[in-house]
């Protein structure tokens, strides 16, 4: 029996569009034990209690990298991150499930190998890298390989999530964007990234609020977000450095320096239509940590 808790992503963070993605304090935690046959959920919606389950594909992705056969397999879960609100709780699950087989098989191989096991599961690494490796992680795949890179981040910086009472689709955030985009947009984003990462190791408050922009995704996923214009001004109106949309939406990101930013936005969330969340989301260093019982 192994249990693994594996940390929130968020995405993209403005102008790293499936590219950039960091681990924040909110867990998932599974306990992974092998059966003679079928599979047995606990705490799982019943909608996904079967084999198209992603920690059940990822587990079954890492015993065919090991040449094993599949066995039956129980998994209970105790769930923080919610589902299909751009915190990469879908990442949590196949981190979980690729880090729970390999335990199990006396650990042969690293974060990074089950990085390249089980990243096509999603198609992109920016989620499932930092839920493994834990940080800001930039990452891409070269031949089939993730290629994946950790930054620091400034520790007077502070990441606040919001997320709403509503759902949001990744297949509905990607269907929305553009088949090609101008010459100026990448030079706009690509800039900008690259400003992003210093600024951020260095806590540059007007670096970030100038380089955290984007025009890739979020000039058109913030159209399926109820309330993010509102969201955004509000954000930057108490105090927040610079706002973004977290991962596929519809959780919104802001960063800020001041926890009574956090104090002036939460007073007012109520004057928004549907109910949002605020939580403050220290960054997670560790990435997806195992415990053998």
């Amino acid at each position: 029996m192994v249990t693994v808790r594996v940390p929130a992503t968020t995405a993209n963070i403005g102008p790293g569009f499936d590219t950039f993605g960091c681990a924040l304090a909110l867990y998932n935690t599974f306990t992974f034990e092998e059966i003679p046959a079928g599979l047995q959920f606990a705490g799982c919606e019943e909608a996904y209690c079967n084999e198209e389950n992603l920690a059940v594909v990822a587990y079954r992705c890492v015993m065919d990298a090991l040449g094993l056969p599949m066995t039956g397999l129980s998994i209970t879960m105790e769930t923080q991150i919610p589902i299909c609100r751009g915190l990469g709780s879908s990442a949590s699950l196949i981190a979980a499930g690729a880090a729970a087989a390999n335990a199990l098989h006396g650990s042969p191989y690293t974060k990074l190998q089950l990085l390249g096991i089980c990243n096509e599961i999603e198609g992109h690494p920016d989620n499932l890298a930092p839920a493994l490796l834990g940080g800001l992680v930039a990452s891409f795949v070269e031949d089939g390989r993730p290629v994946a890179a950790q930054y620091a981040v400034h520790p007077s910086l502070r990441f606040t999530a919001l997320f709403p009472d509503f759902e949001l689709s990744t297949h509905m955030a990607r269907s929305v964007l553009p088949k090609e985009i101008p010459f100026a947009d990448a030079v706009f984003n690509v800039s900008r990234t690259a400003v992003l990462l210093k600024a951020l190791e260095e806590g540059n408050e007007d670096l970030i609020r100038t380089s955290l922009h984007d025009r890739l995704h979020q000039p058109y996923r913030s159209r399926l977000i109820r309330s993010y214009d509102e969201v955004r001004q509000l954000a930057l109106q108490s105090g927040a450095v610079a706002f973004c949309i977290s991962g596929a939406g519809p959780t919104l990101l802001y960063l800020s320096t001041d926890e009574a930013v956090d104090l002036a936005v939460a007073a007012q969330l109520h004057q928004l239509e549907d109910n949002w969340t605020l939580l403050s989301l220290p960054i997670d260093h560790d990435g997806t940590q195992v415990t053998m019982a």
